[in-house]
Formats: C-alpha cells, sequence, structure tokens
C-alpha cells in the first residue's frame, strides 16, 4: 500500500524512535545497516524529513537525526501523509479510476475497511506506544545487522 520511500521512512522514524527520540542523535550509518536500507536513498528520505520537521539533524562526530516533536506526541500518519499523501487512503485498491461508493469496484467495501483500519492505526497509536510494544516484546523491528 505504501511506497518504497514510505515504508523506509516509517522504519527509519521507529528505528530513531527506539535508539533516540528526541535527545540522543541517531545516525544514518546505524539505521541503514540495522534497517538494511540504501544509504542514498534514506539519506534522502531524511533530508526530507528534516525540511518537513519532523526530524532535526545534528552535526558533528556524535551527529545524527532526532524526532522533533516528544514520542508520546508522534503519529506515524504524519510521515506517510507527507511521503505519499492522503489520497492513498481514498485510491481504488485495484486501481480503477472510477470506483467510489456510488460505482464500487468489487472490493471496494472491503478494500475501504482495511484502508480505513490502517489509517485509524497511524493515527490514534503514538511512535511510543510502537516503541514500547517493541520494548515489551509484543512486536519487533526487524534489525539486519549483527549488532
Amino acid at each position: 500500500m505504501f511506497s518504497k520511500s514510505c515504508q523506509y521512512a516509517i522504519q527509519a522514524i521507529l528505528y530513531i524512535g527506539l535508539k533516540g527520540g528526541n535527545k540522543t542523535p541517531v545516525s544514518i550509518k546505524s539505521i541503514c545497516n540495522d534497517q538494511n536500507i540504501p544509504n542514498h536513498f534514506l539519506a534522502k528520505i531524511l533530508q526530507l524529513l528534516v525540511k518537513q520537521k519532523i526530524l532535526s539533524s545534528v552535526k558533528g562526530p556524535n551527529g545524527g537525526f532526532i524526532l522533533n516533536k516528544p514520542i508520546r506526541n508522534f503519529k506515524l500518519i504524519e510521515v506517510v501523509e507527507f511521503i505519499d499523501g492522503s489520497e492513498i487512503f481514498n485510491q481504488c485498491g485495484i486501481g480503477f479510476k472510477r470506483c467510489s461508493d456510488d460505482t464500487p469496484c468489487p472490493v471496494h467495501d472491503t478494500f475501504r475497511q482495511v484502508k480505513n483500519k490502517i489509517k485509524e492505526i497511524l493515527t490514534q497509536k503514538s511512535l511510543k506506544q510502537l516503541c514500547d510494544e517493541i520494548n515489551e516484546g509484543k512486536t519487533n523491528l526487524i534489525l539486519y545487522s549483527k549488532s
């Protein structure tokens, strides 16, 4: 449902939330290594998130990226809407141009329920809640490095 850019942005935000939040800068190298994201691709995404004031960039040898708001107030819907836009929640699930409530495609109602649930999760759950679930072992953030 989400573009690769949006997926990487969400993975990076979750990683930053877990490792540093809005206090400790997290290096792009550690995000790329642990999440198996191409460095050049992630660098562009993180620059966009800094421009949008979702993240701040900290310069220097211990630099990296931090969240611009407290983790408990951060919602992933902000990232999704910035990267992919809010239209993804209104598009036809199988790509028809004229799909609507008046002229539904064969999966219209089912896809609408799924999209609404995804939007609800991204809007209601805070980054803190998601990080807490990871820290408690209820869910995980798959790390690819051996560290």
